[in-house]
């Protein structure tokens, strides 16, 4: 943290490139370079506190606040820091209901199904994945009333979507990185 009457100094409120929109060209990531035990407890550090400030990731990973800050700037232009972000209790945010929605889709409508998925309200969570289904998607919502006019309208007017299958979600426990759990990077 700043000293009293110090701003704190943050991490950069950079993003990693991401997907160019619809009919752009992509945007071309080059790949990360490896990382050091250095970087996996930066990032340790910065998954349990985003807010850290770059003098204690540097303080605690023992390298100089320059070094630190160039650290975490390549693991931001290295695509390796998506981002930074709070993480949220949904329920006393006013999203009491949330779901994993399986979805079978038409052969080859990734894209197409993907950007109409993230254009949803309270999609938190898209998947591509092999087995049965095509495409786990996570979602909260207000109430049950919302959650099910979001799929009975919204997700199956979509025109790739064949089926869906609605797992209701009873109680959740985030599994994000603790202090007294280092995380596994490797």
């Amino acid at each position: 943290m700043a000293e009293r009457g110090e701003e704190p100094d943050r991490t950069p409120p950079t993003a990693a490139p991401s997907a160019a929109p619809a009919g752009a060209e992509p945007v071309q990531v080059p790949p990360a370079r490896p990382l050091d035990a250095i970087d996996r407890d930066i990032l340790r550090i910065l998954q349990t506190d985003g807010r850290a400030s770059i003098r204690s990731v540097a303080e605690r990973v023992h390298v100089s606040r320059a070094n630190a800050y160039a650290r975490i700037n390549r693991l931001v232009e290295d695509g390796v820091i998506r981002g930074f972000g709070a993480r949220v209790d949904h329920e006393r945010a006013g999203q009491g209901a949330s779901a994993y929605i399986t979805l079978k889709i038409v052969q080859n409508s990734w894209r197409t199904v993907r950007e109409q998925l993230q254009a949803l309200p309270g999609a938190t969570h898209i998947a591509l994945v092999s087995g049965d289904f095509d495409v786990l998607l996570l979602v909260h919502t207000p109430d049950n009333r919302a959650l099910r006019e979001l799929v009975l309208t919204r997700i199956q007017s979509i025109p790739e979507v064949l089926s869906t299958r609605t797992l209701l979600v009873f109680e959740e426990t985030d599994l994000g990185p603790r202090p007294d759990r280092p995380a596994e990077l490797a």
